[in-house]
């Protein structure tokens, strides 16, 4: 009798479904959410169409006029863990009303200061209102990426700063036709006044979709980020898992925390002086260059599209490496003040700075489980850049404003090392 000898079978592994962009149940809060991503977007650039404005109505200098983007970034650094340990002990939406309270109340604060015409109560208002800002941010970004599908979770995320991008666009437009029309001057009580009227209006447009929001049933959501996956990764087991690590044990995010400080400062000091190089360079018009700078958010949420589709095929932080060196190429570009084809180079920094922030902020999230949460706090007090490095490049700009984007080419560099190396997320 002849013995069978068995044939050993080779287990195949179908690669997993392909993950959707999110759940249909998800839908509504998703809308929702995105729309927080374009009204803070409306908030950081008006913030620097004020920095001009201030500079003509108030008459102070460059350098003084950039405490305008410490007071909105600072409040990022010192409402990033609040805003954290409010959103892990009551919920993403609790965390979204607090900063749209937030928001509402220091716009509101818009009106007594304008009576004043004090830049140190401006600035104040600016504060308060940047709180909720960095309250939103530091809720809304998990709050997509929770939205669906973790493979899905950085087309989530450059989506919604897609939009982002257009309140970008936004806010230089009011803020140049608001703000900065003919006749901004010194002492001119008309121009203090435009100010008061448009931050009004903005804080009942914000206090109006807080108290929608409240009304919106979030559905339950699992924790996002929990365990990396990729198209054709295999089930664990729990027992199987090492022991989770700390949150500074994670080398990937402690550098995307430090990279967001040198991503931010670049974007805070490019786009504090973008009207100034627009009318000291080209002789454009206050009010002409702010809807230059309007374009150039146009390029930055055309650039936000074509990056969450680029994502697709591209590794994210390949994207992020290549586009930070075309950003170092430009800035030297800019510093040689050429005219106009300097000029264009200004405008087409914010097309290849589009996907840095949100990248950033994924890839230092990646695989941090029930860190999450706290680790969006930390990545958005990144946002602390912005408030320094403006005032640094203030002195170099009351020199020569081309000089002065010198400066963010030492940012780029440490995004190129971020998306080249440093992301990577070790076990």
């Amino acid at each position: 009798m002849h013995q069978v000898k068995s044939i050993p079978q080779t287990k195949v592994f179908a690669p997993a479904a392909k993950a959707s962009f999110t759940e249909k149940k998800y839908v509504l809060t998703l809308i929702f959410v995105v729309s927080l991503f374009m009204l803070w977007g409306v908030a950081i650039t008006m913030g620097d169409v004020l920095n001009k404005h201030f500079q003509n109505i108030l008459a102070v200098s460059k350098a003084e006029s950039g405490l305008v983007q410490f007071s909105i970034f600072g409040a990022y650094a010192i409402m990033g863990i609040p805003a954290g340990m409010f959103m892990k002990k009551y919920g993403y939406k609790n965390g979204v009303l607090l900063g749209l309270l937030l928001y509402a109340c220091g716009a509101f604060l818009f009106i007594p200061a304008a009576n004043a015409a004090s830049f140190g109560f401006f600035r104040f208002a600016l504060f308060v209102l940047a709180c909720g800002l960095a309250t939103l941010e530091a809720v809304a970004h998990p709050f997509v990426a929770a939205l669906g599908d973790e493979r899905t979770s950085d087309q989530r995320i450059n989506f919604a700063q897609s939009f982002n991008g257009l309140g970008a666009v936004v806010g230089p437009l009011l803020g140049g036709y608001f703000l900065l029309s003919a006749g901004a001057e010194a002492g001119n009580e008309t121009s203090v006044e435009s100010v008061k009227i448009l931050y009004m209006l903005i804080g009942m447009v914000i206090a109006a979709i807080g108290i929608a929001f409240a009304f919106v049933k979030v559905p339950v959501l699992a924790q996002s980020h929990a365990i990396a996956t990729d198209a054709y990764e295999v089930a664990v087991e729990p027992e199987q898992l090492k022991a989770p690590k700390k949150l500074f044990e994670h080398k990937h995010f402690v550098w995307a925390v430090i990279t967001q400080v040198f991503n931010v400062a670049a974007q805070g000091g490019t786009w504090a002086y973008f009207i100034n190089y627009g009318v000291e360079k080209i002789g454009l018009t206050d009010e002409t260059a702010a809807y230059y700078f309007a374009l150039s958010m146009v390029l930055m949420m055309l650039g936000r599209f074509a990056g969450t589709f680029m994502i697709r095929f591209i590794a994210p932080n390949k994207l992020l490496a290549t586009y930070a060196l075309i950003n170092i190429v430009l800035c030297v570009f800019i510093a040689q003040s050429w005219g106009w084809p300097s000029f264009v180079a200004l405008l087409m920094l914010n097309f290849f700075f589009s996907i840095m922030y949100p990248t950033v902020y994924s890839l230092g999230l990646k695989g941090l489980g029930a860190h999450t949460q706290q680790a969006s706090s930390f990545i958005v007090m990144g946002m602390f850049g912005g408030a320094v490095f403006p005032t640094i490049m203030g002195f170099v700009a009351n020199y020569d404003v081309a000089y002065a984007y010198y400066l963010p080419i030492v940012c780029y560099a440490m995004v190129f090392l971020y998306g080249a190396r440093l992301y990577k997320v070790k076990p």
